[in-house]
């Protein structure tokens, strides 16, 4: 009987070895996805601040193109007296305008791509908070089955001891009746 009850022991301090290994591994994981969280999480920051620049460089560079064109506009009301001088500003107020316009079309595109991407990190913070729950979680169930286990085992070493002091009674009885038997 007591060597079942040692070898169940043995059992749940082996299993008790085996969650602490498993909980340990989980710690690790939960660790390594929260530092992954926080540097997509940075990343994300870095890349909204970036884009947050690159609209400021547009207003500006928009605004700038505005003020060119106004100029541009003027010179040309300026310039109505003289024909040839007209059609000459024009021919080059037309590629100016061109030119901006292609501009203000590569800047929106840039705009564009950088909004997809912090899109793109949105959706991967958004996974990896979904997944450091998770793993929270089952951290929370090892932690449970950890405390259920240590219950256990002080259950059945208190069995163990009362079990040790049973038997030295007995033996103490054993030797009492033997001395009687003697004499």
């Amino acid at each position: 009987r007591l060597t079942g009850q040692q070898q169940e022991i043995n059992n749940l301090i082996q299993r008790k070895i085996a969650v602490d290994e498993e909980n340990a591994c989980l710690k690790n994981e939960f660790s390594n996805l929260n530092q992954k969280f926080k540097d997509k999480s940075q990343e994300l920051k870095d890349t909204e601040e970036c884009a947050q620049k690159k609209e400021e460089q547009n207003r500006l560079v928009i605004k700038n193109l505005e003020e060119e064109n106004k100029g541009l506009n003027t010179c040309c009301a300026d310039l109505l007296n003289d024909l040839e001088k007209l059609r000459k500003q024009e021919a080059q107020w037309k590629t100016e305008k061109s030119g901006n316009d292609a501009r203000i079309k590569n800047l929106e595109t840039d705009l564009a791509e950088a909004r997809e991407q912090m899109k793109e990190l949105r959706s991967i913070c958004s996974n990896l908070s979904s997944q450091v729950a998770v793993k929270q979680e089952e951290l929370s169930q090892k932690d449970c089955d950890v405390i259920r286990a240590k219950k256990e085992l002080q259950e059945l070493q208190n069995l163990y001891r009362q079990n040790i002091e049973h038997t030295a009674q007995q033996a103490e009885l054993i030797k009492q009746l033997q001395a009687l038997n003697t004499d």
